[in-house]
């Protein structure tokens, strides 16, 4: 069982302190009364307004006055952060206390999820084997306790974000993330989406029990929505050890970030500029959306901090090559070119990223071209001409009428949940 949680409708700053305090405090009590070495496992800057950041910020302070502590964001395979990137999340935590993370140059294989138990989690959609590569840091026999901080929300990959994905996937190598990832792709991200133990959820269930049962693993998961105002604002804090503590997190999280919606005709997504650069991250807005969205709907993702397309190099390289075309013409490409096998991650965000001209997709960058944009097969918006049509400041989330009569739902944090049609709410159960 959690070793304890709080659930009300809105959980204010000063009370997730108590709870965070509380946390460390359980820590010294179940896990080890005098610590030497601490390590803090918190997501990237991409979940900042999650306040991973500065709960680490919290912890840092209360276990360095007798410990080593290291912060190490779950980065996966997204660009490291700058000096002043890690200050903006975490706060007075020193810089030579924040370990970076690299999917391909700092990763061991543990072992492997089986073809065969695969196939069977997944119905015959996937039929590979998931190695199992993970950061070798994580691994030593140094740590007294490890604390993994992480938002539930619902995943395209997952089903539910956090708990073990921070492990083998934010820590994880290409290779474990690849496989899981269009593996998930094969699946259907709408069949995963708000499924809380899904095909690959079971898989990395497994990966866990198998190869990291011994470590002296502490969860912290939050569950957030969005309040009267539309702001988001902390509804759930969740402490334990054990697989428990996911599930009532992710039951908690089901409840609160499933929005039953109408199917909707046009949809105002904001990304926010300092926490979304890419494409790789801002299509969120695209997964959380796209069950709400109505045939022939439409997609506005306002993106004032859009530079580039993948969160790497090699990834950017590929997603312009390729493009959002379709998963069908994507799945092609992929079993006949070795290199979107090799990159098989890149190949399921694709996958992900594509409206299978259901329903279309426009973006308003901050940086990238009208020539970018097309190149990928979305459509191109002028950012200040949107902002002046959908004026964001005066928006309130859900239903807004806009000056010329226009009926639009608006989003101002979609990484925050997953809005559906009834039809694909009930679907999920």
């Amino acid at each position: 069982m959690a070793w304890f949680f709080e659930k009300k409708k809105e959980i204010s700053k000063e009370e997730i302190k108590s709870l965070v305090l509380k946390s460390a405090e359980e820590c010294l009590k179940k896990i080890c009364a005098n610590p030497k070495k601490v390590l803090l496992l918190p997501p990237d800057i991409t979940r900042a307004y999650s306040g991973c950041g500065w709960i680490a910020e919290i912890l840092y302070n209360y276990f360095d006055k007798n410990a080593d502590v290291f912060v190490m964001p779950t980065l996966g395979q997204h660009i490291p952060h700058t000096e002043e990137q890690n200050k903006k999340v975490f706060g007075a935590i020193p810089e030579s206390r924040i370990l970076k993370h690299d999917s391909v140059k700092d990763v061991k294989k543990i072992g492997e999820i089986p073809a065969d138990y695969v196939k069977k989690a997944t119905s015959g959609a996937a039929d590979w084997k998931i190695p199992i590569e993970i950061n070798p840091i994580l691994l030593t026999n140094e740590w007294d306790i490890i604390i993994n901080i992480g938002h539930v929300v619902p995943h395209e990959v997952l089903g539910f974000a956090s708990h073990n994905k921070n492990y083998f996937i934010g820590l994880g190598g290409n290779s474990t993330i690849s496989s899981t990832h269009i593996a998930s792709a094969c699946y259907g991200i709408e069949n995963i989406l708000g499924s809380i133990i899904s095909p690959i959820r079971d898989c990395l269930n497994k990966a866990e029990r198998e190869f990291l049962g011994s470590l002296p693993f502490v969860h912290i998961l939050l569950v957030m929505a969005l309040n009267e105002k539309g702001k988001l604002s902390h509804t759930g804090f969740y402490c334990g050890n054990d697989f428990e503590t996911y599930l009532l997190a992710a039951e908690h999280s089901r409840q609160e970030n499933i929005v039953e919606v109408p199917p909707l005709k046009k949809i105002i997504a904001v990304m926010d500029k300092d926490e979304f650069e890419s494409t790789w991250v801002s299509n969120k807005a695209i997964y959380r959306t796209r069950k709400a969205l109505a045939d022939n709907g439409e997609l506005i993702i306002i993106a004032p901090g859009l530079k580039r397309f993948g969160e790497n190099q090699e990834a950017d390289k590929i997603i312009r090559e390729y493009g959002y075309s379709g998963t069908n013409k994507i799945i092609d490409h992929w079993k006949k070119d070795k290199k979107l096998q090799d990159m098989a991650h890149v190949t399921a965000h694709l996958i992900h990223g594509s409206s299978d001209q259901r329903f279309k997709i426009y973006y308003a960058p901050g940086y990238l071209t009208k020539k970018d944009i097309e190149s990928v097969n979305y459509n191109y918006l002028d950012l200040s001409e949107t902002l002046k049509k959908y004026p964001i400041e005066k928006m309130k989330y859900g239903f807004n009428i806009m000056g010329d009569g226009e009926k639009v739902y608006f989003i101002n944090a979609p990484a925050s949940g997953l809005w559906a049609t009834k039809e694909k709410i009930n679907n999920l159960f």
